[in-house]
């Protein structure tokens, strides 16, 4: 079976997750959406600043959340479709009525 890849910019990135209207990017967004325990998955990247993502690693794992790393912001930013370096991303929980 062929994993499925997020192609933007020529860069193929595996994180079809992403390609998804529930996520949300961003430190700021992260937290605020981790803090209310809006989140289901944690997204972030290996060469961000370790102060930075610590706290929203901390937090995921108390409350059980899955948290995959990526190896680099600028690829987690194009998976999330944004033309810049995101340091974290994150997928909300699903409604009942999804």
């Amino acid at each position: 079976m062929i994993a499925r890849c997020v192609c933007t910019g020529g860069i193929r990135v595996p994180l079809c997750e992403l390609a998804s209207p529930d996520r949300v990017v961003g430190l700021h967004q992260v937290q605020r959406k981790l803090q209310t325990g809006e989140l289901r998955k944690l997204f972030l990247a290996k060469d961000a600043e370790f102060r930075l993502v610590q706290a929203l690693e901390e937090e995921a794992l108390q409350r059980g959340l899955d948290v995959e790393w990526v190896d680099e912001a600028l690829l987690l930013g194009r998976a999330c479709a944004i033309s810049r370096s995101a340091a974290a991303a994150g997928l909300k929980k699903r409604s009942a009525s999804q």
